[in-house]
């Protein structure tokens, strides 16, 4: 087998060419490390083979300083895996395996970070290194003008105020960063500070004859609120406006977002909008009074979790209900999870994973858990499926009441 070894990548030129072959895609004009912008240095990695060409990397990876919501509402260090990609000329031999070992083994080594997640562009592939599929995403598309109901929530969004920018106005990225992290429900991810810089760039080369994105801010009381990220393209029918608004994400608490839609629905020259990034039980559905009230309803996996040291990310996030199970984890990728654990929960919502001789109640692959912690994965119908076996009737069942959440995960930002 050829020897592949794994380290930081120094060659930023290098790095950016392998990512242009994987991906096929334009060449930017802007410097490297503009095209890199919020992806750290220190974040950088590749792939050497021996005798390999020296203009590109055989392998590249990449990892973005994220924050992501578990149930409790808390914010926890996420490693956001990104940029990964292996030379067609030395596909088959190795190299994605070897990186995402590495990659596993710098997550467990970092203090404070216990997980890794991504949004898979090939779904089949990385179930194959652990990853389960956390949440399902929306996408919601409503006419123009579409009436959004929602009593209960009238005097708070009455109180919102909305203003447009555009994302290269002086503090935008800010804006949008301290925005986000103010308010995020289980399952949404939050960029450091120089990843919303980076959401912002507006190269060229992507523009053409697109509008630049816009920033629809929500404000109350004098503040920021939430925001919506936008972009219209125009489009005429019969020379009747029938232009198309593309909403990249939605940010704030429900009566803001409320707020915003309405302002978005509402725009001239529009004849749809289409909303991504919604949770599997959005609140725009029930709004627009059920799924055929909307102009289109579209389901996609969204964010794949990894749990890379189990026993402190289990602790890291709350439960929901008391469980005690011994499960067996199928885990050859992070063979420090592969083994028996017991795993309890107390009716405060804290937990432990504690290694084990114990016979297994349920046995099952760590991707299972990944699906299931962020309390969406329902792991008794994973069993069923034959995809976790239990040696004791119910065992998935009390697992699953104790680790699921009472609303689907929230969407999560692309990166």
């Amino acid at each position: 087998m050829t020897d592949i070894e794994v380290g930081p990548a120094t060659d930023p030129e290098r790095f950016l060419r392998t990512d242009t072959v994987v991906w096929f895609q334009e060449m930017l004009a802007a410097p490297a490390e503009t095209q890199l912008l919020g992806l750290p240095a220190d974040q950088r990695f590749a792939a050497e083979v021996d005798g390999a060409d020296e203009t590109a990397y055989p392998g590249i990876y990449g990892v973005y300083p994220l924050e992501l919501a578990v149930p409790g509402d808390r914010l926890v260090p996420c490693a956001g895996l990104t940029w990964v990609g292996v030379h067609p000329d030395h596909r088959r031999r190795g190299v994605l395996t070897a990186m995402l070992r590495h990659h596993f083994e710098q997550v467990r080594d970092t203090p404070g970070t216990h997980v890794s997640a991504l949004h898979a562009s090939e779904p089949a592939i990385y179930g194959r290194y652990g990853y389960g599929l956390a949440s399902v995403e929306l996408t919601v598309t409503l006419s123009r003008g579409t009436t959004l109901t929602a009593p209960g929530l009238e005097e708070q969004a009455g109180t919102v105020t909305t203003r447009l920018a555009t994302v290269t106005d002086a503090d935008v990225a800010r804006r949008m960063y301290d925005c986000h992290r103010a308010v995020v429900d289980a399952g949404a991810v939050v960029g450091a500070p120089e990843f919303y810089e980076r959401v912002c760039l507006q190269f060229p080369e992507w523009l053409r004859d697109k509008e630049p994105w816009r920033i629809l801010f929500a404000r109350r009381d004098g503040r920021d609120a939430g925001f919506a990220m936008f972009r219209r393209t125009p489009k005429w029918d019969d020379a009747r406006p029938a232009g198309t608004v593309e909403v990249h994400f939605l940010v704030g608490e429900p009566a803001v977002r409320l707020a915003l839609l309405r302002r978005l629905v509402d725009l001239d020259l529009i004849g749809s909008v289409r909303l991504r990034s919604g949770s599997a039980d959005d609140l725009v559905v029930a709004w627009a009074g059920g799924p055929r009230a909307t102009a289109g309803v579209e389901t996609y996996d969204g964010l794949w979790v990894r749990v890379v040291d189990l026993p402190a990310a289990f602790a890291a996030r709350t439960w929901s209900a008391p469980c005690d199970v011994v499960v067996e984890v199928a885990d050859r990728h992070a063979p420090w999870n592969d083994g028996t654990w017991r795993i309890r929960a107390d009716a405060d919502g804290a937990a432990v994973a504690e290694r084990t001789v114990a016979d297994a109640d349920l046995r099952l692959p760590v991707e299972a858990l990944g699906s299931a912690y962020l309390g969406g994965g329902n792991l008794a119908a994973l069993a069923r499926a034959g995809l976790a076996q239990e040696a004791r009737p119910g065992a998935a069942a009390e697992l699953w009441r104790a680790m699921r959440t009472d609303v689907p995960p929230a969407g999560s930002m692309m990166f």
